[in-house]
């Protein structure tokens, strides 16, 4: 773990002053400031007008599904290409400057150096999603509401959040081009939507009900509702170990070839 632990600092402090961070957080901050305006405007116009709540859906008045969701829906959809700019360089960076021969002679477990960059992206990631939470932070000023939804919301965009970072962690260790390495992650990242998607186009019920489990969306779907399911949080942590681990084997490997 010390191994990890010296990683995990040395990447995030790279994080922290690279100008790309800054850059992206202030793009998300503008887009969500944008967005969230618009929809809370929305939201408010619908509320003071009781005509225009008849025959409205229910959701619509909920501040929930009406304001948050669409809010964290976007954090979700920017985190697809955003993801893949913070971690591409992770390992295809190091290829290319030669560094990475240095961490594989170093005494550190193959491991210890996947474990240590997967925690510094997740650890970036948790603070642009904090970033987000300002916004309904703030709302809570003009608004009640309860907050557990929410919060349950949130950590379901870091889960997605963390599978995004373990599958470009992945696609980065598989070349020595940064660029390569953002393609295939964004691939990887849009994939796996579809992936869970194709349950819709299969008449098979044994098919259907496998495509149904490996969903993306069908498990992202109950934290999006503010409910915390056992076989949703498995699902998640095992696609985050399963990249992890292949990422480690071809690490690993790259040890034993040179």
């Amino acid at each position: 773990m010390k191994g990890a632990l010296v990683i995990y600092k040395k990447e995030l402090a790279s994080f922290f002053i690279s100008p790309l961070f800054y850059f992206i957080s202030f793009l998300v901050m503008f887009l969500l400031s944008i967005m969230f305006t618009m929809t809370l405007d929305k939201f408010s116009f619908l509320s003071a007008n009781p005509m225009m709540q008849m025959g409205a859906p229910a959701q619509q008045l909920n501040i929930h599904y009406a304001v948050f969701l669409p809010h964290l829906s976007l954090v979700n959809l920017m985190l697809i290409f955003l993801v893949p700019a913070l971690s591409m360089r992770l390992l295809a960076e190091e290829k290319k400057m030669r560094t990475f021969d240095l961490l594989l002679t170093s005494p550190i477990t193959s491991a210890s150096i996947v474990l240590g960059k997967f925690l510094a992206t997740l650890t970036t990631l948790l603070a642009v999603i904090a970033l987000a939470m300002i916004y309904p932070l703030v709302t809570r000023r003009i608004a009640e509401f309860p907050w557990a939804p929410t919060l349950i919301a949130a950590l379901g965009i870091l889960l997605v959040g963390a599978v995004y970072a373990a599958m470009d962690l992945f696609a980065s260790s598989l070349t020595d081009n940064s660029l390569i390495a953002f393609i295939v992650a964004v691939v990887f990242n849009l994939a796996i939507w579809f992936v869970g998607a194709l349950n819709e186009s299969v008449d098979n019920p044994t098919f259907k009900k496998i495509f149904e489990h490996i969903s993306l969306n069908n498990h992202l779907g109950g934290l999006i509702e503010g409910t915390l399911r056992t076989s949703g949080l498995i699902f998640f942590l095992s696609l985050i170990f399963l990249f992890c681990f292949l990422t480690e084997r071809v690490v690993e490997s790259a040890r034993w070839r040179d």
